[in-house]
């Protein structure tokens, strides 16, 4: 017994980085953590279960078995349960499955034994409705494991399946760092959050499938680069290194985990002056959210992509929210197609996994015009109508400023009656259309009858005005279109109420669908 016990434990050790010096020194050249390491720094201390650590690659016909455990260690993954943030959460709350695939091993390819222990872990999340984080880093699939004689294409691999089959069932985030090409991309590309550093490329093929495919020949650091990945809305939060992306995925995990007990408040005075005198002028909308939510909770997901509206994750009081917000930086505010899209996206994540949705509103309507229809306007924005409509968790919209036609419905759910609390500063205003398009539209005759220019534009600007004095907060909610107008430094205060009272929708039982695009 003694004997093989200290065997078992000889095999354990040939799988940890201690017995892999040489790995170890060329990841941390590459200035790279391990897999291990990675691990370590995610789950808390003691808390990790592993599955399959005594796996190989399926190359016995080819290697020794003992070459194959100094080199193929774990078959290049890791994979197991454990508890993150359970000092925050609970140990209840804190439960989560995690996959770190290891570059070391064979460049982090995706084997026989590599995928039957992912789709072992990802059974048991389903089962067990655990989150999983995975770190995604690795070139795909491997042609070497020649054990393997059920197997011809590998075609029927349930992995891809299962793991894009847990959208809307539990909270998945994605982490990638260095090269992540193929099969690795195709499971980054699935998950519900993706993180990635500055130092990852990211691609549905590596260099060789490309060369082999007759499209060119390229380096590694040619495909996919986190910058242009990051513009373009397949990462999510883009960070430094995997350290940055470790505490990220532990942050991003615990507003699915839930309640915080102890927060702060930045002072609410200062949102009485937050917006500029001159309705025209454009503002920074970030100080704003970070001024209403508690300090320090903000973390925005895909910040360039569709950059007239922001969307992130933070807490009120504790209780974690989704944050959808009109930059007026980028056009104005005006939701153009890839805005639009983004932003339903981002309500889908919220209903799956029922987080309430604050909706923070200043802007001019839907962008109009040519070059937007030639975006596919038409099939982009509408999806916003239908993932207002379909959404389901407490809902809370407060108009800054401007709330002009389909593009404010669209920020507040599809109307202004669908939050459950529609507010407005004093500032807002709205209308059909904006006012200047209104004018010109809706008074063409008058305005060409003027004598002249000079009396053209006094008139133009007293429709104007007329207009705005028509459509002030105060008239809006006057006629029940808002339920109240607000002082700026309530906002907070009124958001947090409103949450209070309408409750927290259950979550469902089966889940739904996250559609990552």
């Amino acid at each position: 017994m003694t004997d093989l016990l200290e065997e078992w434990r000889d095999l354990e050790r040939l799988a940890g980085d201690e017995a892999r010096s040489e790995a170890r020194a060329k990841r941390h050249a590459k200035g790279y953590r391990t897999a291990r390491e990675n691990l370590a720094d995610l789950v808390d201390d003691g808390s990790f279960l592993e599955y399959g650590r005594a796996a190989v690659a399926a190359q016995r016909e080819r290697r020794t078995i003992e070459e194959l455990r100094r080199d193929t260690a774990a078959d290049g993954v890791i994979t197991g349960l454990a508890t993150i943030n359970a000092d925050a959460f609970g140990v209840e709350a804190a439960r989560a499955a995690v996959v770190v695939n290891d570059y070391s091993v064979l460049a982090g390819t995706q084997g026989y034994f590599h995928h039957r222990k992912i789709d072992r872990l990802l059974d048991v999340a389903r089962a067990r409705r655990l989150p999983v984080v995975m770190y995604a880093e690795g070139g795909g699939g491997r042609p070497g494991d020649v054990d393997v004689k059920v197997v011809n294409a590998g075609l029927t691999v349930p992995t891809f399946a299962t793991w894009a089959g847990l959208s809307g069932v539990v909270p998945r985030v994605a982490i990638a760092n260095g090269y992540c090409f193929a099969g690795n991309a195709a499971l980054l590309g699935c998950a519900d959050v993706t993180v990635a550093t500055r130092r990852s490329w990211i691609g549905m093929a590596g260099p060789a499938m490309i060369e082999g495919g007759g499209l060119g020949t390229y380096r590694p650091d040619q495909i996919g680069p986190a910058e242009r990945l990051f513009d373009n809305g397949v990462i999510d939060v883009l960070v430094e290194d995997e350290a940055e992306a470790t505490a990220v995925a532990k942050q991003l995990l615990g507003y699915f985990q839930g309640d915080l007990a102890t927060w702060t408040a930045a002072d609410p005075a200062p949102l009485r002056d937050a917006l500029p005198a001159d309705r025209r002028y454009s503002y920074h909308a970030r100080p704003i959210v970070e001024r209403v939510v508690d300090e320090g909770s903000f973390l925005e997901l895909r910040r360039p992509y569709g950059g007239s509206v922001i969307t992130g994750l933070a807490r009120i009081e504790g209780r974690p929210i989704g944050v959808l917000a009109n930059d007026t930086k980028v056009l104005g505010g005006a939701l153009d197609a890839t805005a639009s899209d983004k932003a339903a996206r981002f309500l889908q994540l919220l209903d799956a996994f029922c987080l309430p949705l604050v909706s923070l509103c200043d802007t001019p309507g839907f962008m109009v015009g040519p070059a937007s229809e030639e975006q596919a306007a038409v099939r982009r924005m509408s999806r916003l109508f239908v993932a207002g409509a379909s959404f389901r968790p407490p809902f809370v919209c407060v108009f800054l400023r401007k709330g002009y036609g389909l593009g404010a419905m669209a920020m507040a759910g599809g109307s202004l009656q669908r939050p459950d609390v529609t507010v407005a500063w004093p500032q807002g205003e709205f209308g059909a259309m904006g006012l200047e398009g209104a004018v010109r539209l809706g008074f063409a005759r008058e305005l060409e009858a003027a004598e002249s220019d000079a009396a053209r534009e006094a008139l133009f600007d007293r429709l104007v005005r007329e207009l705005y004095d028509a459509g002030k907060a105060a008239e809006a909610a006057a006629f029940l279109e808002l339920d109240a107008v607000i002082d700026p430094a309530e906002t907070r205060a009124v958001i947090a109420a409103a949450l209070s009272r309408v409750g927290r929708e259950p979550p469902r039982a089966a889940g739904r669908l996250v559609d990552t695009w």
